[in-house]
């Protein structure tokens, strides 16, 4: 089988990876087509993929040209691939038809209704995890569990205790990631997180996070060099595992707010906008906070290191989850094979 698989955005490298190795395993052939959004690219070559790179376009009316263009790139690979099976963006589902070849597609933002709407009327299947809160019908598949856990899942994912030396850090030190998004997707358009008006105000927020510990700062938006001390220089492959033994995650990213909570790091999310795989993280497995003001998510964060038990408290809560939610990558391998011959309403998962 030829599988053609779209990476739209720097998640979907992680969670396409053990999906893409699977598939090579059992002998199937997959082509890799990616977008040049943030660090795409670069997680795609640490991971050793080759792939083919479309351009990534900023604001809505670049993105409408965009689609154009992606798709005439797209229809050029796939007429040159002849893939048996799309799997990925809604630039993928559209293709798709063009060759009467089945598409698969993945959603897991409620708020992303553009690229929804762009996927529907295309897709065959599109999966979505059970606690997603929107219903999008007949070609909807759900299944338990989050997209997090195609990388994440013990079966993957074995943290790295060497980073701490390699930041000088004891398993007994205390800190805690922040991070900063840009907020540039469509789906995040008058979505607002942190809102700082100036480096003036992040440096403030961060000298009271240091009562409790070292700081560390990815983000998307500009800093000044004062802030530049507090990035996080550690490799693609083990930064996972820097995020495991973190003391807290902080952040307007929804992605690494997952992940961390998925790590059992306790995690809170800054944004006026909610996600199901959130929420359940927090209402069901209590792993996960969601505040659409940063002075109350400063305060639930000074509120949870009081406690000396934290991350132990939040470690058997990752481990109840676990226990209840399945292997993603596994359920995708088995779904791309099998979608030509299993119902996809008719799955158990």
């Amino acid at each position: 089988m030829r599988v053609l698989i779209d990476v739209g955005h720097p998640k979907e490298v992680n969670i396409f990876r053990n999906v893409i190795k699977e598939l090579e395993r059992r002998g199937h052939t997959v082509k890799i087509v990616a977008r040049d959004k943030e660090n795409t690219a670069a997680l795609l070559d640490a991971y050793g993929f080759n792939y083919e790179l479309g351009r990534y376009y900023n604001g809505l009316i670049n993105k409408v040209i965009g689609v154009l263009k992606n798709d005439f790139l797209l229809y050029k690979i796939s007429k040159k691939f002849k893939p048996d099976i799309f799997v990925g963006s809604p630039y993928t589902a559209q293709i798709s038809k063009l060759f009467r070849k089945p598409h698969i597609g993945l959603a897991d933002t409620e708020i992303a209704s553009l690229a929804i709407r762009l996927m529907m009327p295309f897709t065959n299947a599109i999966c979505v995890p059970s606690c997603f809160s929107r219903d999008l019908g007949s070609k909807e598949v759900r299944f338990n569990s989050y997209f997090e856990l195609s990388y994440l899942h013990p079966n993957y994912f074995k943290p790295n205790p060497s980073i701490l030396e390699e930041l000088n850090l004891s398993k007994n030190d205390k800190y805690i990631l922040l991070r900063f998004s840009s907020l540039g997707a469509h789906h995040d358009i008058g979505v607002k997180g942190f809102d700082f008006r100036s480096n003036k105000e992040i440096r403030e927020f961060i000298k009271r996070m240091e009562d409790y510990g070292r700081v560390f700062l990815t983000s998307e938006i500009k800093l000044d060099k004062e802030l530049e001390k507090y990035g996080v220089n550690v490799s693609t492959a083990d930064f996972h595992s820097f995020v495991y033994f973190a003391t807290m995650y902080i952040g307007d990213g929804a992605s690494m707010a997952a992940e961390a909570a998925i790590l059992g790091v306790p995690s809170i999310y800054v944004s006026t906008t909610r996600r199901g795989y959130l929420d359940e993280l927090e209402e069901k497995y209590g792993l996960a906070y969601t505040f659409n003001d940063r002075e109350q998510a400063q305060k639930k964060a000074f509120e949870l290191l009081e406690d000396t038990n934290l991350k132990e408290k939040r470690q058997k809560k990752r481990e109840k989850m676990l226990s209840e939610k399945i292997d993603t990558a596994k359920f995708m391998v088995e779904f791309i094979e099998n979608y030509s011959t299993i119902n996809s309403n008719e799955i158990g998962y």
